[in-house]
């Protein structure tokens, strides 16, 4: 086996991903996953923390984010500004080559309690990150919260229509939809 092989972190998601629908996340090993990416368990370990993390992208869709809130239009308000880190990570993570991989780590994740908690835990991180993202760009912390916590609401609305098989939708599109739908269900609340 090579030293290094590029796209490491890339093949270890995939194999992980077909073994946790083959054996279940509970049965599958971190050496049975590097076995199938023909990669090294320090190797895994140098790109994830555990075994769980190899499903949740590390901080790549913080960074996404934040880029996203700080590169909007400088009088965006903060919901706009949300809107705007929903269009990058639709044009950098929710790309339509993407969407069956979505759809079956979704899949995976739902059938298992423990990834359940951990994708609550990385909402919560996402949710902090857009907070913060806002509140630099000089929105009050009680409005740069409720802005972030409407975008992760719009965000999860808009990954479920996203992921179905028949949406054929771009994300962007879908989340300024959300954002939309969000955005009038509170005026009515």
């Amino acid at each position: 086996m090579a030293r290094w092989q590029p796209h490491a972190p890339e093949r270890l998601l995939v194999a992980a991903l077909e073994l946790f629908e083959e054996r279940g996340y509970e049965n599958t090993t971190v050496i049975e996953i590097t076995e199938r990416a023909g990669l090294t368990k320090s190797t895994f370990f140098r790109h994830f923390r555990d075994k769980r993390e190899v499903l949740f992208g590390g901080g790549a869709m913080s960074g996404l984010l934040a880029t996203g809130i700080d590169t909007a239009p400088a009088g965006a308000a903060p919901l706009e500004a949300v809107a705007h880190a929903l269009e990058v990570i639709g044009r950098e993570a929710f790309t339509s080559d993407r969407r069956e991989f979505s759809a079956r780590r979704s899949a995976v994740i739902a059938a298992n309690p423990e990834l359940r908690e951990r994708e609550a835990l990385k909402k919560l991180g996402l949710i902090a990150t857009m907070t913060g993202a806002l509140e630099r760009r000089g929105v009050p912390d009680l409005t740069a919260r409720v802005a972030a916590e409407l975008g992760a609401l719009a965000w999860e609305i808009a990954f479920e229509r996203w992921r179905g098989t028949a949406s054929r939708d771009d994300f962007a599109e879908l989340a300024r939809q959300a954002l939309t739908q969000v955005r009038a269900a509170c005026a009515l609340c």
